[in-house]
């Protein structure tokens, strides 16, 4: 890559050519676990990502001809497909093919498997912070236009990283998730007390369903979890891809791994029945950002249970919350059925730029409407708000 100004940037075929202090050092405050070296070399190691996996490893990385360390890095993936990343594609891909064009390989700025809000430009607090972010934006069209790549796309970025992706020419696309929020609850019915009184009652009556079934709980810290609990965990993770004639995308290694190198960060919640665990969720923790935050992202059972994965992957987890003083429990993409249960619709953002200027502008006219759409949606969930009419405003 050419050089800019005593700025060089390099394509970085591994996370592990950069060691794990030099990454994490230009991790923000409100980086989230999952950008940690920690997580993404999990991924590599594991084989979740590179190989024939559909992701090759492209991190871009800026550095200072007087330092060996880099002084900005982009999470970077040239991907071979669009499984994995929770902002659907398929119909621009489909479009390109009928043009007889490759929509693939294409370059994600995205962390895998995890569609969690965060940094993607990053460059800690340096003095040339702006212009560092600002080549990083730069350097990543050049790969494009160097290796025939059509496209860019950053998903679920920070607020400050997407204003300037959009000042460099990306085009912003509106997603909702629904995320529970801690407004100093005291306890699970002061949370109840809040919702209205048809949700109250479901919310109980699921409760009760589990709580019948002779159902109870452990919660465990990450750094208490055995090797069994982990290997419990991920049985019944798999099992439920494979309940849905699916595979898991995550390995059991990669779990074991993460127990190992950031134990701090996870806290797993399993279920049992009769003294037998049958169901186990996995909760990410972290409370170093401006706002202590949950991430429910993976949950899975052995047998049916009427209720149990809300109970298991939702209400354990907000009773949580609750006694550790967490701000905020984002309980994973999509699912509108999350509002029952306390949870409120949050609008996310993507950023995206195409290479060829004529999909360009029909991309930018299909975002136009689908923004519109998202809008109503959002208008349309606030009418069937689970919360009391003089309730706290979410």
């Amino acid at each position: 890559m050419s050089a800019n100004n005593s700025f060089e940037c390099r394509i970085l075929d591994s996370i592990h050519l950069v060691s794990k202090e030099s990454w994490n050092h230009l991790l923000g405050k409100d980086a989230t676990p999952f950008l940690r070296h920690e997580f993404l070399s999990a991924l590599e190691d594991c084989a979740c990502v590179g190989s024939n996996t559909g992701w090759q490893i492209a991190h871009l990385a800026i550095y200072d001809s007087s330092d060996k360390n880099p002084i900005g890095l982009m999470p970077l993936y040239l991907k071979s497909h669009s499984y994995g990343e929770y902002v659907f594609d398929w119909s621009w891909a489909e479009a390109y093919q009928q043009h007889g064009l490759s929509y693939y390989p294409k370059a994600l700025c995205a962390i895998p498997f995890t569609p969690v809000r965060g940094a993607r430009l990053l460059v800690g607090e340096g003095k040339h912070s702006d212009e560092i972010r600002i080549l990083l934006i730069r350097q990543l069209k050049q790969l494009l236009v160097q290796n025939d790549i059509s496209s860019a796309h950053v998903l679920f970025a920070d607020q400050d990283t997407q204003e300037i992706l959009l000042k460099q020419g990306f085009m912003a696309r509106d997603a909702v998730q629904f995320h529970w929020k801690n407004h100093a609850y005291q306890s699970m019915d002061d949370f109840l007390s809040q919702l209205n009184m048809k949700r109250r009652k479901n919310i109980r009556s699921e409760r009760s369903q589990v709580q019948n079934a002779g159902i109870s709980f452990r919660h465990i810290d990450g750094s208490d979890a055995t090797q069994e609990d982990w290997s419990l965990f991920y049985r019944c993770y798999a099992n439920t891809y494979y309940e849905h004639r699916s595979s898991p995308y995550l390995s059991e290694s990669f779990f074991q791994m993460l127990a190992q190198t950031m134990p701090e960060n996870l806290h797993l919640i399993v279920a049992h029945k009769n003294e037998q665990a049958i169901a186990a969720s996995l909760l990410f923790i972290d409370q170093s950002g401006s706002a202590k935050t949950a991430y429910g992202r993976y949950w899975g059972t052995l047998e049916y249970v009427p209720c149990l994965h809300f109970e298991t992957a939702y209400y354990q987890a907000i009773e949580y919350c609750i006694t550790h003083g967490i701000d905020v429990f984002e309980g994973g993409a999509q699912g509108q059925h999350k509002m029952a249960r306390g949870f409120m619709p949050v609008k996310m953002q993507s950023a995206h730029w195409i290479k060829d200027p004529e999909f360009s502008k029909a991309v930018e006219r299909f975002l136009i409407r689908e923004s519109s759409g998202i809008e109503n949606y959002i208008d349309e969930l606030a009418e069937h708000s689970p919360l009391k009419a003089s309730g706290v405003t979410l």
